[in-house]
């Protein structure tokens, strides 16, 4: 059973979110899914949401203020919004236990978001996840030399991304963070270089899986989405969530 619901901010605006309930439970741990930079909660998070059910997993999918169908506007969302978003979302279900999915910058948005404010994430799964900050640098000198980057979409960042985003280092994340972690990335990804996740995954201190996917890019095709969903709760299964 998918369920609707507007949960309420910090700045008083709403994010919408859908609760998929497995018809009988068997997972303690609750999985929430947190989607890319200029994506929502649509698509492949609603098919990942039901195989977390089919695997006895209550699952959570959400839009980020200023995607999708949340209050708010892009252009004024960092990665400190993002995080309180998804505490945001994590307070109001309440569960005991939570596993973070997060893809591309909903990865970093998780791995932040598990070392700075909730000690109720037990795991964290990155796909084509963005790490370090160099990923954004081409769009920050641009940001620098024009005051906007608009991308294709017509989302657009300035400089107050910026001034937030370099309070948020990845050295952080992979000294501290003591839950296992999961990494699935495409070789073939021109987004997000898979080199930031052999380099991320060698830097973690926890148990760490990191699956490179030949032939993969930053958007998964059907087969390797099939993959990355079966080998992602084998892996929740192994760690006892």
């Amino acid at each position: 059973m998918a369920t609707k619901h507007s949960i309420p901010t910090e700045m008083g605006e709403e994010l919408a979110a859908v609760h998929h309930e497995p018809a009988s439970p068997t997972r303690d741990a609750w999985v929430v899914f947190c989607h890319g930079f200029v994506s929502d909660k649509s698509g492949s998070y609603e098919g990942r949401c039901r195989r977390a059910v089919e695997e006895g997993y209550h699952a959570v999918r959400f839009d980020f203020r200023g995607c999708g169908e949340s209050d708010g506007a892009f252009v004024e969302q960092t990665l400190s919004s993002k995080i309180a978003d998804l505490e945001a979302v994590m307070n109001y279900f309440d569960a005991p236990a939570y596993a973070l999915f997060g893809s591309s910058f909903g990865a970093k948005t998780a791995f932040h978001a598990a070392v700075d404010t909730d000690r109720r994430i037990e795991a964290v799964v990155g796909r084509a996840p963005v790490t370090y900050n160099r990923t954004f640098a081409d769009r920050w000198a641009h940001v620098e030399r024009h005051g906007e980057y608009v991308y294709d979409t017509g989302h657009a960042i300035d400089g107050r991304f910026f001034a937030d985003f370099e309070r948020y280092a990845f050295g952080d994340v992979t000294a501290t963070l003591d839950v296992p972690v999961a990494l699935f990335h495409g070789a073939d990804d021109d987004s997000v270089a898979v080199a930031d996740s052999f380099e991320a995954a060698a830097a973690f201190d926890a148990d760490v899986l990191l699956q490179v996917f030949e032939g993969g890019s930053h958007r998964f095709s059907r087969c390797l989405e099939s993959r990355l969903r079966r080998q992602v709760f084998d892996w929740l299964a192994v760690e006892g969530l």
